[in-house]
């Protein structure tokens, strides 16, 4: 199995960059807002077999592959919406939604509705460790405005990674939701 990529980016799509390394060029998948420095790069990458491909999936840290693969063992979550739920927050927060039982947070993602986002939470809430997550009511109330935040932003035409790229750049000072989509955009519009 390749657990881990190192190499050069020789080429960035919109949900995949193809990374040379020892002469061989391989297609990985990654999440929507990577942030891409340079052209090297290093990522620990899940390897998915089927019978007509093998395709790899790559992340900067192992926390992302970790909950990536707790995602992917839950019958209805494929790796492409393992990537989608990924792509909506940072892997703390998306565990403080699991263990909160906050299903409206998954069922942003295409293709998964109500009944797959509560099979998600029934069947990660026990493999995830409270300890790990601090003050889960602060965590709560950040999911929330974050949430709000992306919302407002899709619903004005950016998809979720734009919008959490940019939600990202902001200081987690700012809590008005309003002020927050006010900055993303303003963000947004330097590109």
């Amino acid at each position: 199995m390749i657990s881990y990529i190192e190499g050069k980016i020789i080429f960035r799509g919109e949900k995949f960059i193809i990374i040379k390394t020892g002469g061989i060029g391989f297609k990985v998948f990654v999440l929507p807002d990577l942030n891409l420095e340079n052209d090297e790069i290093k990522l620990f990458t899940y390897l998915n077999v089927k019978e007509d491909a093998l395709t790899l999936y790559g992340f900067l840290n192992y926390k992302e592959l970790e909950l990536f693969e707790l995602l992917i063992s839950i019958s209805g979550i494929g790796p492409k919406a393992g990537l989608g739920i990924l792509s909506l927050a940072d892997t703390e927060t998306i565990k403080v939604a699991i263990v909160k039982n906050d299903a409206s947070v998954l069922t942003r993602v295409s293709g998964i509705g109500k009944k797959t986002a509560e099979r998600v939470i029934l069947e990660l809430k026990n493999k995830i460790l409270i300890s790990d997550l601090g003050d889960l009511e602060d965590k709560s109330k950040e999911i929330n405005e974050h949430s709000d935040a992306i919302d407002a932003l899709i619903s004005l035409g950016y998809n979720a990674g734009e919008a959490k790229n940019a939600l990202s750049k902001i200081s987690p000072e700012v809590k008005d939701v309003g002020e927050r989509v006010r900055m993303a955009l303003k963000e947004m519009g330097k590109k």
